[in-house]
């Protein structure tokens, strides 16, 4: 059965909505991949605490889901993985850091470089689909 779960598109607060937040992941699948914040929803959690809480444990950042980019399938057979990711994009505020355990590093990426990278799971759809609303 496929899981729900967030992603987040998350830019500084302060700065251009063309950078990105980016972490590496520490654990499988996509081990060593650069993504998303995000992570599966929680027994009875709203979407958006989940998104906030996600990215708040991955990046120390306090994360304002401001704008829904839309959602995704993910379905990887070969990594045993099936799940419908939610994605929404908005501020992150605070100092970043990448938080032991899942993530190996963190870093800003201006949104160009971010989407001519290889993500994990289906974030280059995500961001492509977040960059393409910027230019609406």
């Amino acid at each position: 059965m496929a899981k729900a779960t967030v992603a987040a598109v998350v830019h500084p607060a302060t700065g251009s909505r063309e950078s990105v937040l980016l972490t590496r992941r520490e654990v499988s699948p996509f081990k060593g991949c650069w993504c998303l914040p995000g992570g599966h929803i929680d027994d009875f959690e709203q979407v958006r605490d989940a998104v906030r809480r996600e990215v708040l444990e991955e990046t120390g950042l306090d994360f304002t889901p401001s704008t829904f980019v839309g959602w995704f399938d993910e379905i990887f057979p070969e990594h045993r993985f099936h799940a419908v990711v939610l994605a929404f994009s908005g501020p992150g505020s605070g100092t970043p850091a990448a938080q032991p355990g899942e993530v190996a590093e963190i870093a800003w990426f201006p949104l160009d470089e971010a989407l001519a990278m290889p993500l994990a799971f289906n974030h280059n759809l995500v961001l492509q689909r977040h960059a393409s609303s910027l230019l609406q």
